[in-house]
């Protein structure tokens, strides 16, 4: 679904703090920094928010020999 480092990844990505992430995906500050780090593992409802909040800003989630992360193509 989405991993810490994949977050961390896409947020670099994309050149959004935490705080733009939080916002844009309606989930808690705090629970974008616990996440992130690993000190605990969110809901599967807000990884999806968080997901969905990296790839409308055009991040695509890739699954190949691990996760990963990349910019979606603009065309």
């Amino acid at each position: 679904m989405l991993t810490a480092a994949q977050c961390r990844a896409a947020r670099a990505l994309i050149e959004w703090s935490r705080d733009d992430l939080a916002a844009a995906s309606a989930v808690a500050i705090r629970t974008v920094v616990d996440f992130e780090r690993g000190a605990r593992e969110p809901r599967a409802a807000t990884l999806q928010a968080l997901r969905a909040a990296l790839e409308a800003a055009g991040v695509d989630f890739i699954d190949g020999r691990g996760p990963g992360v990349r910019l979606r193509a603009r065309l």
